[in-house]
């Protein structure tokens, strides 16, 4: 069977993390977004984990409510600021863990997403010993990640970097950047949200299709580690210009700089005198030691997927969360069941019949790669602009070659 899965969310009990996190929440949110399991985040964190585990268990580490299925995951932080995700089988493996960093964290009761204070080694160890997986979190982010403290994963988990079962790409990286790295190409790609809210356009933005046997845990856990004939089959994301850290840009006014630019400028912003980002495309560049991506054969393709709100905001000129672009979405769904239906999978003569005309349009233009997105950097998200009809807009500049063209490729295809 196929499942759609993303792993990696927060819960209400995280700094900075909306209180409509909750378990009905999402139980009702992620079914619309094409999902039928998550990974419920933040697992470390008592009260969530007493309300997760307090769920119908239908299997050993897997617990449902109405048509969505739970899994056991968190993010930890370590003392260089590395953040590290963790799938745990059982709910006994979580409290194995917990009682082994109790003692080297101050907030584990207090913040879902708990600073460790142990390197990554530790961290690393002390999974591997209560049977969990684990493996970077968002790997190229230039604030928490381990190609941001790291130049490789033995840097950061030493002779223990052969335990390590999947690294999470992040939304401003795609596997063509990854594949760049040949260290990382034995390792299983994921790609998931880290949502803070369940609003259409946070929750499931990216997520990953395996193939499984079940709905549970175990098969999850098989699937990531490509055993059995379980694996991973499709990464769907947002194309990497779209996230907020893709090129090397000012943390305050968000003016783009080329690394040679950066580099002259010492790093400092030449408008407004902050401090430079460096972006994910030019870290990737500093770190690959292949010209062009060289995708091993257990690699699936790769879908670039813009969320529907953000599409129907820029057709309707409104903001993601007003009025008239949440009342498009709600209505969009009700008709065809969920947005990778009404993005990818459903007959767009049946999309343009039903959306408002503009909207119809956009969604169509998607279809067909016309959408045109401008990079993020310093912390902005990239922009997306759909030409409306005889209309010509600039294109960005180039970043990844070797990269497809044509129309979308649907998620059908991997059925």
């Amino acid at each position: 069977m196929k499942l759609n899965i993303d792993l990696h969310i927060h819960s209400r009990f995280s700094i900075g993390v909306s209180k409509d996190m909750t378990v009905k929440n999402l139980a009702r949110w992620a079914p619309l977004k094409g999902l039928q399991m998550i990974g419920c985040g933040d697992c470390l964190h008592r009260a969530w984990f007493d309300e997760v585990t307090g769920l119908k268990e239908v299997d050993e580490g897997t617990y449902e409510l109405e048509r969505i299925r739970f899994l056991l995951t968190c993010e930890v932080e370590d003392s260089s600021r590395v953040h590290h995700l963790l799938l745990f089988p059982t709910k006994s493996s979580v409290e194995e863990f917990r009682a082994k960093v109790d003692r080297h964290c101050k907030n584990l009761g207090k913040d879902g997403r708990p600073r460790l204070h142990l390197n990554g080694m530790d961290i690393a160890q002390h999974a591997v010993d209560a049977g969990a997986l684990f493996g970077p979190a968002h790997a190229f982010t230039p604030w928490t990640a381990i190609y941001a403290a790291h130049d490789s994963l033995a840097s950061c988990y030493g002779d223990l970097a052969k335990e390590v079962t999947f690294v999470e790409l992040g939304l401003s990286a795609d596997t063509d950047y990854a594949d760049r790295i040949s260290e990382l190409h034995r390792l299983t790609f994921i790609t998931n949200s880290d949502a803070h809210g369940p609003k259409p356009n946070r929750i499931a933005r990216e997520f990953v299709r395996f193939d499984t046997k079940a709905n549970t845990a175990s098969e999850v856990i098989m699937a990531l580690r490509r055993k059995k004939g379980r694996g991973p089959v499709l990464n769907v994301g947002v194309p990497p210009d779209l996230g907020k850290y893709n090129e090397s840009a000012c943390i305050r006014c968000y003016t783009h700089y080329t690394l040679s630019e950066a580099t002259l400028s010492r790093w400092k912003c030449k408008k407004c005198g902050k401090r430079i980002k460096k972006g994910v495309w030019d870290r990737v560049n500093e770190l690959a030691d292949l010209a062009e991506p060289r995708h091993p054969d257990h690699r699936p393709p790769y879908l670039h997927i813009i969320p529907l709100a953000e599409i129907i905001a820029q057709a309707l000129d409104q903001g993601v969360n007003t009025k008239k672009v949440t009342k498009e979405w709600t209505n969009l769904i009700e008709i065809f069941g969920d947005e990778v239906n009404v993005l990818v999978d459903a007959p767009i003569s049946d999309v343009i019949e039903i959306a408002q005309p503009d909207v119809g349009r956009a969604i169509e233009a998607f279809r067909a790669g016309k959408v045109i997105v401008y990079p993020g950097g310093g912390g902005e998200y990239g922009k997306v602009a759909i030409p409306r009809p005889g209309e010509k807009l600039p294109p960005p500049r180039p970043k990844v070659p070797g990269k497809a063209k044509g129309g979308q490729i649907t998620l059908k295809d991997f059925e």
